[in-house]
């Protein structure tokens, strides 16, 4: 007979109690998902647009991370960081994220390693050097920070280490480290999406060639279907967003009437607009005047909240251009300085778009003003150093200036915008107007759904170079002097994704950890103290509570 008042029938039953109460909650658990991120920052959570891309996946995702080896303590924490996230991508896709991490310079033999690391070129994975000093030697080793997505029989390359190169190596780590969710999970969606949106290229106005918005058309079109639109065919505009790259000549009153409504039915337009023509071809005359061109758009955009005005922006935080400086053995002699004409941009927004991007190099970019717009909010994407100023069109552009009448304290105008972006509901430039001939008040519509427009100052912007000897298009942003690229591509598709999505992926760039880091100095001058606190002081807790213990015992039982 079971004695229920007993001690040793009530521990078992409180035991058997706690396993079913075990059980029950494993049971519900996996019914109901869920995860916690105490973190402060919620560095670990992911954002419910990936989570649903993750979950529509149909097929698997194999994800190939190069970040491997022997690793100094920022690339490992960057790589801790990239473990986390793809563990986080292989539970809310339900196993259908795959992933290894692999170190590429472990392959066999030197030729074999050199033909690998020429394929992860080929797709995009270029290797960093790092370089670090270890008491007293110093120790260099390439390191491959991207990984190769496969979905579906295709693959596609990602780089990782993407933040901005003015930060500090720690900073640009830490930049890296936000950015980790938006790359995974943009390149897994070029990859599954299936419901491409329609991009259209504005031609018929003397835009960038084939051969110069090569790189940027490239781009788009891993992700988005891309076509020429034509305004004088009078077609449909069904497409998502419109680009108009560098234009040179005016636009009609017909083409901007079927702009303006296509805007006003809740379309998006990327405006890169250079209001001052200008060449480098022609920089080498000692009095070359870059000159205003009309393009006929100046009212229209006026009526939607921006003024591109008529002159060139200078920065001394620009780009390289070689000069002749000299002569040397009757041979000239070529040295690079900055070209305050290119202005290198590196303060932006924060905002998806421009967030934790590396510099932008512009090519003659002219400055921006807002004027009131009913209904318009404008966030001032893109702005010059605190070293910079105005030339008024039309402007003498000549190389030879740089070397007589640049002088650094005529730049005495800081952060001079030179791209916007619009957002809300615009009001029709046509409104209380005459429409152009040929167009009727029946489908005129004056005042537009929300809806959003990009505007930069530089047609440039888009404009790829072009190689010399072969004739190919080079990088979008790359340039032959510093043989370095810039970030013009990256924040081109940043805009692209907001302006077709802004509640997608791209709301992933917004992700923020915050470094705490410890005071070196503090740490150096009190490490010997902070050693004793963590690891002498448990050791005399442990030993005063022993004695202190085994007194109070010995009073309590010589009482008996």
């Amino acid at each position: 007979m079971v004695n229920w008042q007993s001690k040793k029938t009530g521990d078992l039953l409180l035991l058997a109690n706690g396993l079913v109460l075990v059980a029950l909650i494993n049971i519900i658990s996996t019914a109901y998902f869920f995860r916690l991120d105490l973190t402060e920052e919620k560095r670990y959570s992911i954002k419910a647009p990936t989570r649903e891309m993750l979950r529509a996946l149909d097929d698997k995702v194999y994800i190939e991370v190069f970040l491997e080896g022997k690793l100094n303590a920022g690339f490992r924490r960057f790589q801790k960081s990239i473990r986390e996230t793809l563990e986080e991508f292989r539970i809310y896709s339900g196993n259908k994220v795959q992933y290894t991490f692999t170190d590429p310079t472990t392959a066999m033999g030197q030729k074999a390693q050199s033909e690998y690391i020429r394929e992860l070129g080929e797709k995009g994975i270029s290797p960093t050097n790092v370089v670090e000093r270890k008491e007293g030697e110093t120790e260099a080793k390439l390191i491959f920070p991207g990984a190769l997505v496969s979905y579906g029989g295709v693959e596609t390359g990602v780089m990782l280490l993407k933040g901005n190169k003015a930060q500090t190596p720690e900073g640009e780590i830490n930049q890296s480290i936000e950015g980790v969710e938006y790359e995974l999970a943009n390149a897994i969606y070029k990859l599954a999406n299936t419901d491409r949106k329609r991009v259209g290229l504005i031609t018929g106005h003397g835009e960038l060639d084939s051969l110069n918005i090569a790189a940027f058309n490239n781009a788009l079109l891993e992700q988005y279907d891309v076509f020429k639109v034509d305004f004088s065919r009078r077609t449909s505009l069904n497409y998502d967003v419109l680009v108009i790259a560098k234009p040179t000549m005016p636009f009609s009153e017909s083409d901007k009437y079927r702009l303006d409504q296509f805007i006003m039915t809740g379309g998006k337009v990327m405006f890169l607009i250079d209001k001052v023509l200008a060449n480098m071809d022609s920089a080498s005359m000692k009095d070359y005047l870059a000159l205003p061109i009309e393009l006929n758009l100046d009212d229209q955009l006026f009526k939607y909240g921006v003024r591109i005005n008529y002159d060139l922006v200078q920065d001394r935080n620009a780009s390289l251009y070689p000069i002749v400086t000299g002569q040397a053995g009757g041979k000239p002699r070529m040295q690079l300085l900055d070209w305050p004409f290119f202005p290198l941009i590196n303060h932006y927004a924060d905002h998806p778009i421009t967030r934790n991007i590396d510099a932008v190099v512009t090519k003659f970019v002219n400055s921006i003003d807002t004027v009131r717009a009913t209904g318009v909010r404008k966030t001032m994407l893109m702005m010059t150093s605190q070293y910079s100023r105005r030339v008024g069109a039309p402007a003498n552009v000549s190389v030879n200036n740089l070397l007589t009448n640049v002088k650094p304290t005529d730049f005495t105008t800081p952060n001079i915008p030179v791209g916007y972006l619009l957002e809300g509901t615009f009001t029709s430039f046509y409104k209380n107007r005459f429409l152009p001939q040929g167009f009727s008040q029946d489908d005129f519509k004056d005042k537009s759904v929300n809806t959003k427009i990009i505007v930069i100052a530089d047609g440039d912007l888009a404009r790829n170079e072009v190689n010399p000897r072969t004739g190919q298009p080079q990088a979008l942003g790359f340039d032959p002097f510093s043989n370095y690229t810039f970030a013009n591509l990256d924040l081109l598709m940043n805009a692209m994704a907001y302006l077709t999505n802004e509640d997608g992926l791209i709301r992933a760039r917004n992700k923020e950890i915050k470094i705490r880091p410890l005071d070196r100095e503090r740490v150096r001058a009190e490490r010997v103290k902070w050693q004793l606190v963590n690891l002498v002081l448990p050791l005399l807790v442990m030993i005063a509570y022993g004695i202190i213990r085994a007194v109070i015992r010995k009073k309590v039982y010589t009482k008996f």
